[in-house]
């Protein structure tokens, strides 16, 4: 093993303690302050678990990776076999049906990611003064494990880019996607950033704003202390509803959502709308050290433009008060015209069959190139302005 690191396999994260996980998983924070991304932590990865959205039965079965050196935790890697290719957002169908019809076993495969979470963060998770070696090895481990099961296949989706440059180095495929983000710059309230985007832009947010804040009642963001039980119950209904229409079952459980607001409380906010004290739309987001996550959203009453103010301008806000960026979740080009702008996302493969390895990097490469085309003509059609310019007639 690589530089005499040992590679423990773990069937769950309760196998480590939380200090020896998030002394990797977030050394930023061990001051107490935020954790760059909650989702790596242990108590976000220990809330999968315990509730059940994760493990038998699931298609998620916990292997989670160790590396220690004299006796050290240098790194950990959230790994778990796959026997499908749902909850992932870094889509392999094709690659499954091309493989099978050609006489291979495609699952299980090993994934090294966040369940149901298409949010970019470091997957090798390691002390900052042991990255390189640390990374190494558990790559190392993870296809050695994958090696010796007689697995077709091993895949670190959503990491950061200079992992994925790491990766590449070594030997894996690297795969490129992307996503809309909000980037905060330098905002000192929503006009200022209503400032920055062409004057059509600029009316028809403030148009869809006015709409959405005249339903009848109150939009509030709460956080920490301020959620209580029926906030949490509201928003398991909303999840629950847009979940079934758009993957046909949810992929949390319920117990999902009161572990997270028990153990978590402080790394969410909840933007919810209210009418006569009751919450007719929602949206579920996380606070990271310098972003703020969206995740989930979900109404119980249509109300025109009320997911652009719960789900986008309303973050937005938060974002400006807090100078957070704002990533919003996997999909959805309407997010553009909001101020949400294309960004690069990364993947890392490692595939057994020689022949279909090579076929899958070719096809890579041109995905590669379409991707990067596809960024600069969405970028094109971003609701900023093109060059600075004094400010137009409303």
């Amino acid at each position: 093993m690589t530089s005499q690191i040992e590679i423990e396999v773990l069937n769950h994260i309760s196998d480590v303690s939380e200090t020896e996980w998030d002394v990797c998983a977030a050394p930023e924070s061990a001051d107490g302050s935020r954790p760059t991304d909650p989702f790596s932590t242990h108590r976000f990865l220990s809330a999968l678990e315990t509730s059940g959205s994760v493990g038998k039965g699931t298609g998620w079965t916990p292997r989670h990776l160790v590396a220690r050196k004299g006796g050290q935790t240098i790194g950990v890697a959230p790994l778990y076999v796959k026997s499908h290719s749902q909850g992932e957002y870094v889509f392999d169908h094709n690659w499954a049906h091309a493989y099978e019809q050609a006489g291979g076993r495609y699952y299980p495969k090993l994934q090294i990611a966040v369940p149901f979470t298409p949010v970019t963060g470091r997957r090798f998770l390691t002390r900052p003064e042991n990255a390189a070696e640390a990374m190494a090895a558990l790559v190392e481990g993870s296809v050695r494990l994958a090696t010796d099961n007689g697995l077709s296949s091993a895949h670190v989706t959503f990491c950061s880019e200079a992992e994925a440059h790491a990766g590449a180095a070594m030997g894996l495929l690297h795969r490129t996607g992307q996503q809309f983000h909000w980037e905060y710059d330098g905002y000192e309230t929503f006009d200022d950033f209503l400032a920055a985007l062409s004057s059509r832009k600029r009316k028809t947010i403030r148009r869809e704003r006015e709409v959405a804040n005249a339903f009848g009642g109150e939009i509030r963001s709460l956080s920490g202390a301020e959620i209580e039980p029926h906030h949490i119950d509201a928003m398991w209904a909303f999840y629950q509803d847009t979940g079934s229409r758009k993957w046909g079952q949810p992929y949390l459980t319920r117990s999902f959502f009161d572990i997270a607001a028990q153990t978590m409380a402080d790394d969410l906010l909840l933007i919810l709308a209210e009418r006569d004290g009751r919450p007719v739309a929602g949206a579920f987001n996380w606070i990271g050290r310098d972003t703020l996550f969206g995740r989930y959203w979900g109404c119980s009453e249509h109300h025109s433009c009320m997911h652009f103010e719960v789900c986008y301008y309303r973050a937005i806000d938060f974002a400006i008060a807090n100078r957070l960026r704002v990533e919003a979740g996997a999909q959805g080009e309407h997010k553009l015209a909001r101020g949400y702008l294309p960004a690069v996302t990364h993947s890392l493969h490692w595939i057994n069959d020689s022949g279909f390895r090579d076929a899958v990097a070719r096809y890579l490469e041109a995905e590669r190139d379409a991707v990067d085309q596809e960024i600069e003509i969405l970028t094109s059609y971003g609701p900023f302005r093109r060059s600075p310019q004094p400010d137009e007639q409303e």
